[in-house]
């Protein structure tokens, strides 16, 4: 049930990210979430997309190292201390985390959170079991 990411390395230049966006534009595909770290050399850009497979192809065939890593989307009231009570559980159930990003979404009363933790179907299950909502790639792809 995890949502799929791209990780795309890319150089610490001026331009660089304009022409990743500016082809994922050319191809119709939507951004619905990122991220970007960066060190002196190269940057880290995480994207949740609406279409992964025409990302992947496009991106790969101008070149950019791109992985997929599994994730976990969680569909979160839009309120003060929901996002605690999302990140509670997995701390009670023991899931370590190793990052976290929201994202867009088209609705007033929810926010989206993207979760890269150890254990994606420990986490899934103690999040659904506390009564939040998971996001799949689907889900993605209708936003």
């Amino acid at each position: 049930m995890s949502l799929k990411q791209l990780t795309v390395f890319v150089e610490n230049k001026q331009g660089a990210l304009v022409a990743i966006t500016d082809t994922l534009a050319t191809h119709n595909v939507n951004i619905r979430a990122l991220s970007i770290a960066d060190t002196r050399d190269f940057g880290i850009l995480r994207l949740i997309v609406n279409d992964n497979a025409t990302a992947l192809k496009t991106l790969g065939d101008e070149g950019y190292l791109i992985n997929t890593t599994d994730v976990v989307g969680v569909k979160i009231g839009d309120e003060p201390g929901k996002l605690s009570k999302a990140l509670q559980v997995l701390d009670e159930n023991n899931i370590n985390m190793e990052y976290l990003y929201a994202f867009m979404s088209r609705t007033e009363k929810h926010a989206y959170v993207v979760l890269r933790v150890a254990d994606n179907a420990a986490a899934e299950q103690a999040l659904e079991k506390a009564g939040f909502h998971l996001i799949t790639d689907a889900d993605v792809a209708k936003l």
